[in-house]
């Protein structure tokens, strides 16, 4: 067994739905940010990558029949470039690093593009066949935007409740108030704009070519408490969850580098894969479902969370976030989401897990070591993480 390693991480700006990236189709937002990637390093030979893997939770449009596949023929890569695509919906990202990972520590592969995308916007309706011949009365078109959609009758009417009643359920259950909901996210917007206007960002985000998006489209500096709490429930009519305390809807892709000890690049990597976890929840309270995922994750990497010097966990909700950060006591939240998190900068679905990944080996380069988690929640009751050290 080898150890796996994260050498570089690029993403789109993140666009609002309908917004600046909602005219490119999601297999040419995710080529151009491969070609992005690629950009970086004119010296490698595009033959030397052993696979594309890239999650995306839809597939039901312009992203079916293996967006991955689709990705490297369109940027450009010889057919001899495999490419597979993963679907674990809001986790498919990271599950493609972790896939990468096993699969270059295994020996199967030496240099994978791990990674995702997402277009909300140009997610489609779909019409499914009807049950008999020649029906009588109309049929329906559904969204597949976001959300439970053609369900099963056989399933329990409690584990198909909306996302955001699952986040009331969160904030009613760790009586997490409205006034901490809307403090959690104007937090978010406030670091990403801080972050943005300081170059953080820079060294991992690459503009969409065709588009004049160069920055993620959702991060609003000029948010305020006041603002935020004008903000009528979106979910229940005396609620606490709001379109302003949840992420959005976005289109956007990310893409990595994940390798062996030596890899064709030639460079020096930001950091190394050293803990993966998985669990599983009721699908009604999928959105804590990421504490277990990460413990698990530190205790196969040998660490707690004394040792964390950083926490990149998706803000589904600013009331799912808050109540991950409430069940691991032993780690300050301070030091959760220091750029900002999806309640500002977006969570298109499949490509979320490679921008928090990517995100965190970044930040651990620039502080010349330390020891990061990256943990998101997942419909229907899943969670993921990864442990990175450098």
């Amino acid at each position: 067994m080898t150890a796996s390693f994260i050498y570089d991480a690029v993403r789109s700006p993140f666009g609002r739905y309908g917004k600046g990236l909602a005219e490119v189709r999601p297999d040419d937002l995710a080529a151009g940010t491969l070609n992005s990637l690629l950009a970086r390093h004119p010296g490698l030979d595009p033959a030397l990558i052993d696979e594309i893997l890239l999650g995306a939770a839809n597939q039901a449009g312009e992203d079916n029949r293996n967006v991955a596949r689709m990705t490297a023929l369109l940027a450009g890569l010889p057919t001899s470039v495999t490419g597979a695509t993963v679907n674990r919906l809001c986790g498919s990202g990271m599950e493609s690093v972790i896939q990468a990972s096993r699969a270059v520590e295994s020996g199967d592969a030496s240099l994978i593009v791990a990674g995702g995308v997402e277009s909300m916007s140009r997610a489609p309706w779909v019409l499914p066949k009807p049950g008999r011949t020649f029906p009588a009365g109309n049929e329906t078109l559904h969204s597949t935007t976001l959300g439970w959609r053609l369900v099963n009758p056989r399933m329990p009417k409690q584990w198909t409740v909306g996302l955001g009643e699952t986040a009331e359920m969160l904030a009613d259950r760790f009586d997490i108030s409205r006034e901490e909901q809307d403090a959690f996210a104007l937090r978010s917007h406030r670091l990403a704009a801080e972050a943005w206007d300081a170059g953080i960002y820079d060294a991992e985000v690459a503009a969409v070519p065709g588009t004049s998006v160069s920055r993620d489209e959702g991060v609003r500096a000029d948010s305020t408490l006041e603002a935020l709490g004008g903000l009528k429930p979106a979910f229940r009519s005396e609620g606490s969850v709001t379109a302003g305390n949840s992420s959005p809807l976005n289109d956007g892709a990310s893409m990595l580098f994940v390798g062996g000890e030596q890899t064709a690049l030639g460079i020096d990597p930001l950091a190394r894969i050293i803990g993966r976890g998985v669990a599983g929840n009721n699908p009604d309270e999928f959105g804590i479902a990421p504490v277990e995922a990460a413990n698990r994750a530190l205790a196969r990497a040998g660490k707690s969370w004394a040792d964390v010097d950083v926490l990149e966990i998706n803000e589904a909700f600013a009331s799912q976030a808050l109540a991950c950060l409430r069940l691991w006591p032993d780690f300050d939240p301070a030091k959760a989401n220091i750029h900002g998190g999806a309640i500002a900068i977006g969570h298109p679905l499949g490509a979320s897990g490679g921008r928090i990944i990517g995100h965190l080996a970044h930040e651990l380069a620039r502080r010349g070591g330390g020891v990061g988690v990256a943990a998101i929640c997942i419909g229907v009751g899943q969670g993921l993480a990864v442990v990175l050290e450098r």
